[in-house]
């Protein structure tokens, strides 16, 4: 009955041991939502991998013929390779843009769409499903895939943006949180001084590490450069948090944040030069070597199965957390320019985990013979529903664009995922600038626009 109530109905979905903890509503739906999620990218990286497709033809029996019963090919050739990709993807994001239009201004979780949003799980399961298989009838296919390559792209691009913003804001109420326990502990004054010497000694190390193993002294010039700009970049933001100006309009700008944002810098700078394509010049045995990177990375990527297992799932991974943890309420007001911190606010070391909202002074526990669901919405949504259901569309779409390789589609294969290519190195480097220009603009904003009022 628990079964079916979570199923078929609006109940919240629970573990079926009673001696796990007890869970929220609020987070069983988005633990649901994100399974939906996992799976459909767990297919879409099973279509886009060339062993898999090879081993079903050996151990399938009847294989051709199944293949031709259900019209996908001789070989189902239909059913791998990127086009097939970008249908399932299709279906996934209408299947949250559809949620998104459907819960938008939804305060009160006893609304009739409210409970269609948090329960009726097969329902929705059936929904998703013939969403993505119905993409695979869409008529004039390759004016789909044409159209639909520039709509991924678009929205895999804001789905970037919204993490750096959030990075930015994350950056931004750490400092903040922790100078507020600075006004009557001295103890978190010694704790930001100290965070602020590892992160500058993190980017500091990165930068030398990646002058050291991506450069040499003859060629391998995009390296140092892109090397020097970023290194640049991120003492200039530094010296500009600490500048006279910036810190009359914002006393709370400081070396911590742009600690943050230097560090991220060093990463991705590392991410695009290892995603970069591999310069090859000849030796005196006029012989290929590739240069400009690790003479140990050569060696790692031997083993591409085992690279490519463990990096997609890392990957795939931090795309399921940037969504939950950017569908808070907060996130979504700070994307609003909202910042809802208020002056009497507790310092805390793991301050990004104070629950969303206010919980109820009188929290309805259920109890149904397994995990114990805590109603925590009883006096309203805890976050907003339209924007959780935007994340993931747009996370659908990242998905998508990732996998297939953005702009390098027609080879792509899930073995070779972390072989480089330019359309990879340029994204990251951009993200690289972008969120750079993020954070300056939170800088010189009080002092571009006096007449206004900023708060972060």
């Amino acid at each position: 009955m628990v079964l079916l109530a979570c199923c078929c109905g609006t109940a919240a979905c629970s573990l079926c041991c009673k001696c796990c903890p007890k869970i929220k509503q609020s987070t069983s739906t988005r633990f649901m939502y994100a399974l939906y999620f996992i799976l459909v990218t767990i297919i879409c990286c099973v279509m886009m991998s060339t062993t898999v497709a090879n081993e079903m033809k050996t151990h399938i029996p009847f294989y051709e013929q199944m293949c031709k019963s259900i019209q996908a090919g001789e070989m189902c050739e239909k059913l791998v390779g990127y086009s097939a990709v970008y249908k399932v993807c299709f279906g996934m994001a209408c299947f949250f843009f559809l949620f998104f239009l459907f819960t938008i201004k939804i305060n009160s979780s006893k609304s009739c769409r409210a409970y269609i949003h948090n329960g009726f799980w097969l329902i929705k399961l059936i929904l998703l499903a013939a969403m993505c298989s119905g993409a695979f009838f869409i008529p004039d296919q390759d004016t789909f895939l044409n159209a639909w390559r520039y709509v991924g792209a678009t929205g895999g691009f804001l789905f970037i943006a919204i993490q750096l913003i959030l990075l930015v804001e994350f950056a931004h109420k750490w400092n903040k949180n922790w100078t507020a326990g600075a006004n009557h502990k001295q103890m978190w004054n010694g704790l930001l001084a100290l965070v602020t010497l590892i992160l500058y000694s993190v980017a500091v190390a990165a930068l030398v590490l990646m002058a050291l193993f991506y450069t040499r002294s003859e060629g391998c010039m995009y390296n140092k450069v892109l090397i020097g700009v970023n290194g640049g970049l991120c003492l200039f933001v530094s010296l500009v948090a600490i500048s006279p100006c910036v810190q009359n309009r914002q006393p709370h700008s400081g070396l911590l944040q742009s600690g943050v944002i230097s560090c991220y810098v060093m990463y991705l700078t590392f991410s695009a030069l290892s995603s970069k394509p591999p310069e090859t010049i000849l030796d005196e045995n006029n012989q290929n070597i590739t240069i400009c990177v690790p003479e140990f990375s050569q060696g790692l990527h031997r083993d591409e199965n085992l690279v490519t297992g463990l990096g997609t799932t890392i990957l795939f991974g931090c795309i399921l957390y940037s969504c939950l943890t950017s569908t808070t309420r907060a996130s979504s007001e700070a994307l609003r320019g909202i910042y809802a911190t208020p002056e009497t606010e507790v310092a805390r070391c793991c301050f990004c985990c104070v629950p969303d909202g206010d919980a109820d002074t009188e929290e309805h526990i259920e109890k149904r013979g397994g995990q114990s669901v805590v109603y925590d919405e009883k006096k309203g949504t805890v976050y907003s529903y339209a924007y959780f259901h935007f994340v993931f569309f747009l996370a659908s779409l990242y998905v998508m664009m990732t996998v297939t390789h953005w702009f390098h589609y027609e080879s792509a294969e899930i073995e070779k995922f972390f072989t480089g290519t330019w359309s990879i190195f340029w994204i990251k480097m951009v993200s690289c600038w972008v969120c750079v220009c993020l954070y300056l603009w939170t800088l010189i904003a009080p002092l571009c626009c006096p007449t206004r009022e900023f708060s972060v």
